[in-house]
């Protein structure tokens, strides 16, 4: 029989209460859905750039008179001033057919089209085959080819009033009817008819 200490004394060691159970772990549920949150706004801004390196910007900027009423000439016409010099585009494209002439990794058929890209502004600017595409004549938008082309556009950066002339191709045989050209991965684009 186990004797009972004295009223008064303290048991020893190794009896008396338990430790208390360790406190349960978070499972970060929390962190999880942060996370989730974030990846899907980075995949958000990643496809908003893909859409702006390829998007097609057909809206016609330019204002045209309306047909409504054209045989009356309008009182309030005002003619414009003959003495303001025609403001030039800040980069102007200019672009035509060319023939092409496979380098070494190219095979099957390639449409090339030779640019000229001129920098008219005060700041530098990028040109690189990348910032390039193809539009023919049914409306189909075509990507750069990389490297198939001997006489391909360099990628340089044009100080104010410099240009660069080159070839970007696109896949398969068709006929180029546009060139679009977009200033940086983000910039503005600039049209050109294929002559």
């Amino acid at each position: 029989m186990s004797q009972q200490p004295p009223y008064g004394h303290q048991p020893p060691p190794g009896y008396g209460y338990p430790p208390p159970p360790p406190a349960p772990r978070k499972t970060g549920a929390g962190k999880i859905v942060g996370f989730s949150c974030l990846g899907i706004v980075g995949l958000v801004v990643v496809l908003g750039i893909a859409g702006a390196m390829l998007g097609d910007d057909t809206s016609d900027k330019t204002v045209k008179p309306s047909t409504a009423g054209a045989s009356q000439p309008s009182a309030k016409a005002d003619p414009a001033p003959a003495s303001k010099p025609e403001k030039k585009s800040p980069i102007t494209v200019t672009a035509k057919a060319a023939t092409f002439k496979p380098s070494v990794p190219a095979n099957g058929d390639y449409t090339s089209v030779s640019v000229t890209v001129t920098n008219n502004s005060a700041k530098e600017i990028s040109v690189n085959p990348l910032y390039f595409a193809i539009t023919d004549t049914v409306g189909t938008k075509h990507g750069p080819e990389l490297g198939v082309d001997e006489a391909q556009i360099d990628t340089v950066d044009l100080a104010p009033g410099e240009n660069v002339t080159g070839v970007i191709s696109g896949k398969g045989t068709f006929t180029a009817k546009k060139v679009t050209y977009t200033d940086g991965l983000l910039g503005d684009n600039v049209r050109a008819d294929v002559s």
